[in-house]
Parts: structure tokens; C-alpha cells; sequence
């Protein structure tokens, strides 16, 4: 039996629908029926509407309601927090580049020490950040030491008045510590057990930093309010300013490597040059210019995200470009100036000097004109180099330069914000910046006034640090940790600490190797003696 498909129905056009309308309008019974059915629904939509607005009402009510208990400490902004935390994962990854450039300035022989030992530092700096040195260095207290919010408990919403998320600064900051205690190991490197290395450095992040960056950073700070009335020399109506670190990072992490240069001694076989010697030469150029690279772009985090606030347009701009400029004339002076001392275009003067110029901009970056910044960054890479002859001078064996870097060009930094701030910019703020206290420099007729603060400042957190760090380093070496015994140094660092050596396939001459070397691996060293005796004996 064959089933016929059933014909579709033809769609009535909108002129016959209104026509079969018009005739259905005609029967009283249809209209009847017609006015039940838009009854019902006018009803039915009525009763949804309303048990809609009985739920809202009595179970979300709050949402609406204004909470006469919120404070406008705890709102968060949510803008000023993701640009905080931008700048943290920058800051962050400037680890990577200070890795890179201390494994590339120092030996062959010891680089695997250098790779641990930057690992195991960040992580040592995290979880003592988390206990104890972030309530030391940014919770209330009073003028010396904050004592609130350890282990991260009972902290608010919000930090102070910035409107950024409590936690989001925390992990910025904790970048910030993070990277003064790499710079510390930099001087130090080639010689430091790597015991001993873990004991100073928890002295470093867990008490010497956090402490005498609270006179500085800290919200009741000593130093912060210097200046004021019922505060320390309240005549001089201006308090110590550091915007980003130049003192509070950069010189204490400084400052702690000379003292552990100091107590180390220099590594076996440095020879100085008034002793008729030279500098060990770094094992790999391309991997310390490169972490060095890095390094400068981490600090588009360090200094443009000190504002804490994206709303601040043009302040993060300021300082960018302030940052920029500083580091390019750094880099130019240094190889410039190098270039006359040894008739030579050195890469190494050339990434000091822009790290140098980097350091020296990032106190006064956001107060200072780009000009300024040109002027105080070209100073900054001829000073780094006059540093790195006076440690040899002073044979202070420092490997990368980090003392003269952070430590000497984070004075003069500090210093230059007293001759350079133009007088136009005051601080910035969650929504907009706060120029009715702007600070005037010596240049910019402002006198003495801000420069005596910072001097003050400077030369406080300086020889405190140094002194403490020097308490710290002889304590350690006093337990035989801080320094490898001599037959260790003479065997090879990575093989004695870590087991392994960075390069285990590749040597270029047999001088190279460290004694610890397997008589397996000496063997495959190639043996050109015309190239050993033209290669220098100090990698």
C-alpha cells in the first residue's frame, strides 16, 4: 500500500491573515473565547513579574543595598590591581636576567652554582616574604619595624589608600625583595658554599632588608616622615624619597655584596692589576649581555609599576621614558669612556654602564625631566667604571660589578633626585596624581632642602646595611659555611657542590677544566697548543 505524503498547508499571507481576523471579529463567540485567552495571559505574566520581585527583594536585596559599614579602603580597583601585577610578573622575570648575566660574567667552572643558587634564592625569599619580611618592611608599626599582618594574616582588603588588592602588592613586592637578594650574590660568587649562601641569604630577605626598607617604605616609617611635625628633623619640612629603589633595593643589595666580598677574599688565582695581574674574563659574552637585556626590560615593571596606579597616564609614561633614556645614556658614556682607557669597545663596560644608568633613574624617575634623566643616567655609566677600578684598586674581588652598579650608582641616584626634580610632579595617586607637594631640586632653584634629605637618607640606610651585612658575614663564616675550602675551589665548584658540571661535552683547551674532572672528559679536551697558550688562563 503506497502512502501518499501529506500535502503542506499554504502560509496565509499578512493581507489574509488580517482579512480571517477581521471575519472572526464578527463572532461573538470567538471574541469571547479570544478575550479569556489575553485575559489569562496578561494574569500570567503579572504573576511571574511579581514573585520575580518578591525573590529579588528577599533574597539579593543586599547587592543593591548600600552597606553603611564598607570603607573605601576595601574596594578594590580593579585596574590599578591588574597593573600592579603586569608590573610583578616583570619584575619577576628580571630574575632570568640576573641569572643569565652572572652565569655569563663568571667561569665556566662555576656556573651551575650560579643557576642553583638563583633558584633556590627565589624560593627561599617567597616563603620568608610570606612569614615574616613583608609585615617587617610594609605593615604599621612604628619608625623601625612594622609588626602586623605576619604569614599574611588579618590584612585588609586593600594596601593603605592605594585601592590595589592586598595580595597583588605583596607579590610586586616580593619581586622587589627577590631581586636585592640576587644582587647580594653577585660579588660573591665562585667561592661561597653553598650552605653558607642559604644562611646569609635568609638573613638578608628575612630581616636586613625588610627592616631598614621600613624606615624608608614603611607606612610610619622614620625616614618617610622625616621632615614633618613630632617626626626626626622636623626643620627641614621634607622628607627621604625613594620611588622605586635606588636606595631601599639597589644600594642595601649593594652594600651587603661588598661586605661579603669583603669577608670572602678574592677567588683562587685572581691576580690584581697593582699586583701586575687582570680581571678573570667572563666565560660567556652572549649569555651576560643577554641576561643584561633582560634585565632592562624587567624594568619597565620596576619603575613605571612603583606607581601602583594605571589611572596615572601620564606619570607611567614619564617614568618609562625617564627609564629609557637613562639606561641608553649609561650604556653610550660607558663604552665611550672605556674606549679611552683601554682603546677598546668593551661589551662589558657597555652592559654595566646601561644597567648602571638603569639603577641611577630608578629613585628620581618620576620626578625628573627627560633631560635630566639623560644627563644623571651618562654620569651614572662613567661612575660605574671608576667603581670597578677603585674595587680593584682596593682588591675587592667582585665578579660582575654589582657592588659598583647597585651599590655606588644607587647612591648617586638617590642623590640626583636632590639636584634634578623639576619642581611640576608630586606623588602619585589610585585615580590621579597628587602634584600639590611637588619636589624641587637644586638645579630647578629648590635649593638644598631635598638634597640634605636625601643625603640623609642615603647615608643612613648605607652604612647601616653595611654594617649589619658585615656583622652577618663574619657570623657565617665564623660556622666555616661562607667560604669552600681551598682544595674544593681548586677541584671545581659545581662538581664539589652540585655533581655536574654546566658544560660537560664542550671545552675549548685543557686549562679549562677543573681538577675534579674525570680523566675520561680531559681526554676529549682538544689539544691545540698554539690556541692554549693565545687563550687567557683566568676562565
Amino acid at each position: 500500500m503506497v502512502r501518499r505524503k501529506p500535502q503542506r498547508e499554504r502560509r496565509l499571507s499578512f493581507s489574509e491573515k488580517v482579512s480571517r481576523l477581521k471575519l472572526r471579529l464578527r463572532d461573538s463567540e470567538w471574541r469571547r473565547y479570544g478575550g479569556t485567552m489575553l485575559a489569562g495571559k496578561v494574569v500570567g505574566v503579572g504573576l511571574v513579574l511579581l514573585v520575580m520581585a518578591l525573590l529579588s527583594y528577599v533574597a539579593f536585596a543586599h547587592v543593591y543595598a548600600a552597606d553603611p559599614e564598607v570603607k573605601a579602603a576595601d574596594v578594590v580597583n580593579p585596574v590599578n590591581t591588574a597593573w600592579t601585577l603586569i608590573a610583578a610578573f616583570l619584575v619577576f622575570g628580571m630574575q632570568v636576567g640576573f641569572t643569565m648575566l652572572e652565569a655569563g660574567f663568571c667561569r665556566s667552572r662555576e656556573t651551575v652554582n650560579v643557576l642553583v643558587e638563583c633558584v633556590v634564592d627565589t624560593c627561599l625569599c617567597g616563603i620568608l616574604f610570606y612569614a615574616i619580611g613583608f609585615a617587617f618592611m610594609f605593615s604599621h608599626g612604628n619608625g623601625f619595624i612594622g609588626y602586623h599582618w605576619f604569614f599574611l594574616q588579618n590584612a585588609p582588603a586593600t594596601y593603605e589608600t592605594t585601592g590595589v588588592a592586598f595580595l597583588a602588592v605583596w607579590i610586586f613586592q616580593f619581586a622587589f625583595a627577590d631581586t636585592c637578594s640576587t644582587i647580594t650574590s653577585g660579588a660573591m660568587i665562585g667561592r661561597t658554599g653553598f650552605v653558607g649562601d642559604l644562611l646569609y641569604s635568609v638573613c638578608v630577605t628575612g630581616f636586613i632588608y625588610p627592616i631598614i626598607g621600613h624606615w624608608a617604605w614603611g607606612p610610619d616609617g622614620w625616614l618617610a616622615n622625616m621632615g614633618s611635625t613630632g617626626n626626626f628633623f622636623p626643620s627641614l619640612g621634607t622628607g627621604f624619597h625613594d620611588f622605586a629603589g635606588s636606595t631601599v633595593v639597589h644600594t642595601i643589595g649593594g652594600f651587603i655584596a661588598l661586605a661579603g666580598a669583603i669577608v670572602l677574599g678574592p677567588r683562587l688565582g685572581r691576580k690584581f692589576k697593582r699586583d701586575g695581574g687582570a680581571p678573570m674574563l667572563p666565560h660567556d659574552l652572549t649569555i651576560a649581555v643577554s641576561g643584561g637585556l633582560i634585565l632592562w626590560f624587567g624594568w619597565y615593571g620596576f619603575n613605571p609599576g612603583s606607581t601602583l596606579s594605571a589611572m596615572d597616564f601620564e606619570g607611567i609614561g614619564r617614568v618609562a621614558t625617564n627609564t629609557t633614556l637613562a639606561a641608553c645614556a649609561g650604556g653610550l658614556t660607558s663604552i665611550i669612556y672605556g674606549y679611552f682607557m683601554t682603546k677598546k669597545w668593551d661589551a662589558g663596560f657597555t652592559t654595566n654602564g646601561f644597567l648602571a644608568g638603569l639603577v641611577a633613574i630608578t629613585c628620581p624617575c618620576y620626578w625628573v625631566s627627560p633631560t635630566g634623566s639623560v644627563i644623571l643616567g651618562g654620569i651614572a655609566g662613567v661612575l660605574v667604571i671608576l667603581g670597578i677600578d677603585l674595587l680593584e684598586w682596593l682588591r675587592i674581588d667582585d665578579p660582575i660589578g654589582a657592588v659598583p652598579v647597585h651599590g655606588m650608582c644607587g647612591i648617586w641616584g638617590t642623590l640626583s633626585l636632590g639636584l634634578f626634580a623639576v619642581g611640576k610632579y608630586g606623588a602619585s595617586g589610585p585615580i590621579a596624581p597628587d602634584n600639590s607637594a611637588p619636589l624641587k631640586g637644586l638645579f630647578y632653584g629648590g635649593g638644598t632642602q631635598l638634597l640634605l634629605a636625601q643625603a640623609i637618607g642615603s647615608a643612613t640606610i648605607t652604612l647601616a646595611t653595611f654594617a649589619v651585612a658585615m656583622v652577618v658575614m663574619y657570623a657565617v663564616n665564623a660556622t666555616g659555611t661562607l667560604r669552600l675550602p681551598a682544595e674544593a675551589e681548586a677541584y671545581g665548584m659545581d662538581l664539589h657542590e652540585h655533581g655536574i658540571s654546566a658544560y660537560p661535552e664542550y671545552m675549548i683547551a685543557s686549562f679549562a677544566a677543573p681538577s675534579g674532572m674525570t680523566q675520561g672528559v680531559t681526554h676529549s679536551v682538544v689539544e691545540a697548543p698554539a690556541l692554549s697558550k693565545a687563550l687567557p688562563r683566568t676562565i
